[in-house]
């Protein structure tokens, strides 16, 4: 397997995507219900398309629910983040550690062995999105980072255990459509549980906005899971990581986040360990 060009592309359109419905739940008012209601009708979308492309065969199953319930611990995570600190120091976290336990993980699990430039950029990507993160603001908000950081080893769980269940069911799309048939349900209903009386005004405030990030997180996960059929996992996992420019870049736009020098040279580190990737 190798990393092309067409993947690198689909992968950079899925790390915009997912950027961008991370925004969308750092901007709410309520994190927690924003991050309920976008996968709860992430779940309504692909119901539909479970008719049509059926459920995954048996063998796949246990990765399917076992992704479901690691993805619990992963909104519990991301909204405890994203309550305690800025969306430019929480993100760079969660996702710059991310690739390099997934590439660790990977070389046991799926039994993949990255060339030295590969390697490089790897480190490059995981560099480059620290140098975004980490700042004084970080020694100012323990939590937050205590968050990112344990949402960063959920992350690297849930991405090679999707990885091997995409491999084996020899059908990304449908592997995903199942698993975010299911997905939004558990978390939504803690969630609803606990927050009955604001949940139905919310949501009838917030649902358009919800529908386009439930739209975003399914396309965004679902090129990254066909492209780990392709290419490496480390490495995808990786390239999805430049994620943190777009959400860099909506963070200064949307959410009055400095672009400072530090994201600059940041960006630059990115950029150079993307390359490194697609040469390696």
């Amino acid at each position: 397997m190798t990393l092309t060009w067409p993947v690198v592309c689909a992968v950079l359109l899925g790390a915009l995507l997912h950027a961008s419905w991370n925004a969308l739940v750092k901007s709410s008012t309520d994190k927690a219900l924003d991050t309920a209601l976008i996968h709860l009708f992430g779940s309504f979308i692909t119901l539909p398309l479970v008719l049509v492309l059926g459920w995954p065969p048996a063998a796949v199953w246990p990765y399917i629910l076992a992704s479901v319930v690691i993805h619990i611990a992963y909104y519990v995570a991301l909204t405890g983040a994203y309550e305690h600190g800025d969306l430019g120091l929480t993100y760079p976290l969660m996702r710059g550690v991310a690739p390099l336990l997934v590439a660790l993980s990977a070389t046991l699990t799926v039994g993949e062995q990255l060339s030295p430039l590969a390697w490089a950029g790897v480190l490059g990507v995981c560099c480059g999105v620290l140098v975004l993160g980490l700042s004084r603001h970080a020694m100012d908000s323990p939590r937050a980072v205590g968050f990112a950081l344990a949402n960063a080893v959920v992350i690297a769980l849930y991405t090679v255990i999707d990885a091997l269940g995409a491999r084996a069911s020899g059908h990304p799309v449908q592997y995903v459509v199942a698993l975010f048939a299911l997905d939004g349900w558990p978390f939504a209903l803690i969630v609803l549980a606990r927050r009955r009386s604001a949940a139905w005004p919310y949501a009838r405030m917030r649902w358009p906005l919800a529908i386009g990030g439930a739209l975003a997180s399914l396309g965004s996960y679902g090129i990254a899971l066909w492209a780990m059929t392709r290419a490496p996992v480390a490495t995808v996992a990786a390239l999805r990581e430049t994620s943190v420019l777009f959400a860099a870049l909506l963070g200064s736009r949307f959410l009055r986040e400095a672009f400072t020098l530090r994201r600059m040279v940041g960006t630059a580190t990115i950029v150079a360990g993307v390359m490194a990737l697609r040469l390696g």
